[in-house]
Order: C-alpha cells, then structure tokens, then sequence
C-alpha cells in the first residue's frame, strides 16, 4: 500500500519534485522578521480557552499557551516533572494526608499583584477541566495558613496527588489572579488574561494568532525574546513555505518529506523531541450491544488491519514506535507492549468469524485535528479489510470538546501528550469519571480505585499492570505509536526550547527562547 502525503497530493507530480528539489538545494532567503520579535507557524488552531486555566483538557494543546502567560505552583521543568516554580517549595504529611506549599517571595501577576495563597485557593476552587470530579472526591479542604503558604487536605491518602496537580496532567495547580477574575468574570479573563508567566498578552485572535510581550517582573528571569507571534497556519506546506522564505522562524509539526527537507536545506534545521505520547484508535460503539466493535474479534481485526511500520516510515522518517498500549513505555508503572503484527489476511478472517465475511459500514473515521494524513492511512488500512468508514475532519478546539462530550461514534483518532504517569492517563480515558471514557468495565473502576489508595509503590504497579493488561486484552483501543514531533527552525533561532523539557510537546521553558545576536 502506498501512503500518498496530503500537501503532495494537491500538487502535479512535477510541482511535487521540483518544489522539493528547490527546497533541498537552495538557501532560505534573509528572515523578515522584526528585530527581537520570533514567529511561529502552529499546526493547530488557537482556542480562547487555552487562556483560562481553569478549563484545560487532558490533552497538551492547551500548555503551549498556558507555558507563556501562566505559571504553576509546580511544573514540568528541565530539572525534573514535579519542579517548584510559583511555589518555592513543598511538602507532604507523614500519613500522606496533607501537601503545604510555600509560595516563592516576589512572584507577581501582569498587572503587579503578588501572587498569594488566596490566589492558590481560588484557583483551585474555580477548576473544572480534566480531573476536577477525582479533586472533589480525594481533596476534603485547601486552606490559606497565611499569605505565602497554602494546605490541601485530602480525605484519605493518595500517592498520586503531586502527579495530577503539579504536571501537565490537569490544570488545577495553575494560578491565576483571584481579584482579576472576580471583577472581570471568566469571558472577561479570556478576553484579557492577566498571569505569572513569562509573556503578556498583546492581543488575540481566536483561531488565528496571539501575540505575546516578555513580562521582565517574571520572578525566573527576563525572557531574551521581546515578542512572539504565534500564528495558526494549518496547512502543513504552507508552514514549511513560510520557515523557507524567512515569514516564521519556527514551523510547527513537519513529517515525512516536509522533515526530511528541512534537514537538507541550507540555513534550516530539524529539532525534534521523543514524546511521551501514544496515537490509537479509540472505538466508542464497542459499548453498544448492537454495533459490530462490540465483538473483540472485530476490534483485533483493525489492529491487525494497520501498517504500523510503513505509516512511521512516511510520517516520522521511522522514528515513532509501534506499540500495543496507551501508556508511553517511559511512564511510572506502564506496562510494556508489543504491537499486533500487520496481518491482513487474519484480520479478514476474524471479521469472517465475527459475521461480517464482507466487512461493513464503520461509519465516520475522526482523525486527530493536524494529524489528517495519518488518518487517511489509517483509514486506508482498515478500508483494504472491509472496515468502511468515511473521512470526517474538525478543528482542534470542536473536535476536544465533542471528543469530551462523547459526541464521536465512529472511529476516533486519539492522543495526549499531558505528562503523568500509567494512573493518570487511565484516569482519562478507562475510568467512571474520565473525561473522554465512553464505557467503563465494573473490574477495571474496582482496580483503578484500589490503586488510587496503594501507598506501596511495588502493590500499586502491579495493580495498574493488571489494568493495562486487561484493557491490551480485551482490546479496548487499538494504539499505533509513540511518536516524536518535529520543527523546523529558522537560521534566526539560536535556542528554540524544544525537548529542554523530557518528552514535552512543546517549546518550552519560554523565558529559554534566544534569537542569535539578541
């Protein structure tokens, strides 16, 4: 099977080789980007709500943002998952019952307000993206002791209480300023954000562009870049055009050619990060009794419908990793697992057994919004056996919320790259109050809260192996890959930020940005 990239297939043939072979041989032109200013071509469209704390999904889009104009009490960081950051230190109770944090001395908001515990409280208590059900049921108080510490009281110990709030997990340890938003109300804030984070907010266009101004009060240091300009620039060439001619200074998600490309032009290059992400196949109508997914026999035969090798091969220049589980090989407590073989033949025999020796009518494939040519192979696959489906695309920020709403039936494209560990990537999506679970099994939820109470490290594991074995066995998803992401970067950039951070998607710490000679 041949799999054929999106932006070439629009072209000739001749225009596909000779755009590329002038790409591969000739120089980028001088960048005409302003002085102290760095632009970045997005894959993805711009949500007002990935302005709002508040309201993050389990998913990472929404950190690409809340990275430059917020902060956390504790983050992902360059020196480890769980680094302080507003927060200049924390600690926990003996019987694992409470966490104080001691709020760093001098961090302000954007408009000069410090950053207090109120602040912390507030944010807390105002959070209702992913996770916000577990919080209501593992955290009985947070408690302001003074201006510069804050306690959270749990009802009963649980071990994974610092993985949830102070990673990409969820937003809730994210902190925003209690008098702003209480006198502008949320739309208000999503308006004109005010943070702790290393950028302001010059101006937004939802789904277009956001530009960004260095906040120098930011209490780590002075972000070297004055100005950024990140612009939603979806169509995958277009981005690439736009790095060559000097437009933008870093092209979001290149694959396949477009990535080998950059490499071989002069003044470009190729910066990449391994993420602690996983692509499946989610299959929400195998919870109904009526639907063919409701057999495993049917669910085996697209995974073994699927090339996982040749779609990396096309896509990332063979560096994304088959696998057989959701859960990144480098996560606490993943369970290794090895990808189904590409067996074509076996999986029309299993739709045979199933009752479907002509396949059927799957109905609407949601591939991952920005990842579109990997579904349309996907598709492809899961077509050359008899699973029919047809090609259904959505922006980023209607596809999370429809995909959350378990508004998709069908085959859905899945990903996350929010950081964590085995137990809060299940928590999202095989749990009672996942947020994007469309079924639950009595005995995984039965696991899952056992785990959520194991303060042995080596009990839990094999709790969460169990689970992870159950869900690979019963075939719940069918995964395809841990995958990198690639940029390229304009011969401006002297340090683009990306992978400073393990496994993030991401650029990121921002105030780490650097332009050459600036």
């Amino acid at each position: 099977m041949t799999i054929v990239r999106t932006f070439a297939r629009s072209l000739p043939p001749v225009a596909v080789a000779t755009w590329l072979w002038l790409g591969a041989v000739a120089p980028p032109p001088a960048a005409a980007s302003t002085p102290g200013t760095m632009t970045w071509a997005l894959h993805v469209t711009l949500a007002s709500q990935w302005l709002d704390p508040g309201e993050t999904a389990a998913l990472a889009s929404p950190y690409m943002i809340l990275y430059a104009v917020h902060d956390a009490l504790v983050k992902p960081m360059p020196g480890g998952q769980n680094t302080p950051s507003l927060a200049q230190s924390w600690s926990m109770s003996r019987d694992g019952l409470t966490y104080e944090f001691v709020l760093r001395k001098g961090a302000t908001f954007h408009n000069g307000d410090p950053v207090t515990a109120q602040d912390v409280k507030f944010s807390f208590e105002r959070y209702k993206g992913a996770g916000a059900k577990l919080y209501g049921e593992k955290v009985a108080a947070v408690e302001v002791v003074d201006d510069g510490r804050v306690r959270f009281r749990l009802k009963e110990p649980w071990p994974d209480f610092m993985t949830f709030y102070g990673t990409s997990a969820t937003g809730a340890g994210w902190i925003v300023p209690k008098t702003y938003v209480e006198r502008v109300g949320a739309d208000g804030f999503k308006a004109a954000p005010v943070g702790a984070g290393p950028y302001k907010v010059v101006s937004f266009k939802p789904g277009v562009e956001i530009v960004l101004e260095a906040f120098d009060g930011y209490w780590r240091k002075r972000p070297a870049v004055k100005r950024l300009v990140l612009r939603s620039v979806p169509e995958e060439a277009s981005r690439f055009a736009a790095l060559r001619s000097g437009d933008v200074d870093i092209a979001f998600n290149l694959r396949g050619p477009l990535a080998e490309n950059t490499k071989t032009t002069r003044g470009l290059r190729l910066d990449s990060v391994l993420l602690n992400s996983v692509f499946w196949l989610d299959l929400p109508d195998q919870w109904d009794p009526a639907s063919p997914w409701h057999d495993r026999r049917v669910r085996l035969a697209a995974s073994m419908a699927i090339d996982r090798k040749l779609i990396s091969q096309a896509e990332y220049l063979g560096v994304a990793q088959p696998t057989g589980s959701i859960i990144p090989r480098k996560f606490e407590f993943a369970l290794p697992v090895e990808s189904l073989p590409y067996d074509p033949e076996q999986a029309k025999k299993l739709l045979a057994e199933a009752g479907y020796p002509n396949g059927f009518d799957a109905g609407d494939f949601y591939p991952f919004p920005a990842q579109e040519s990997q579904g349309e192979a996907m598709a492809s696959y899961l077509q050359a056996v008899g699973i029919r489906t047809r090609l259904r695309t959505l922006e980023r920020a209607s596809f999370i919320q429809a995909w959350s709403q378990k508004k998709l039936r069908g085959v859905v494209m899945g990903t996350t790259a929010a950081a964590g560990n085995a137990a809060t990537r299940l928590e999202a999506f095989v749990t009672r109050g996942g947020a994007y679970a469309y079924g639950v099994s009595p005995d995984i939820e039965d696991l899952f809260q056992r785990q959520a109470k194991e303060i042995d490290p080596k009990k839990r594991e094999a709790i969460l192996h169990q689970i992870q074995a159950l869900v690979r066995d019963r075939v719940m998803y069918v995964p395809i890959y841990e995958y990198p992401m690639f940029y390229g970067v304009g011969p401006r950039v002297e340090q683009s930020a990306v992978g400073l951070i393990p496994g993030w998607l991401y650029p990121a710490p921002f105030d780490d940005l650097k332009l050459k000679g600036e």
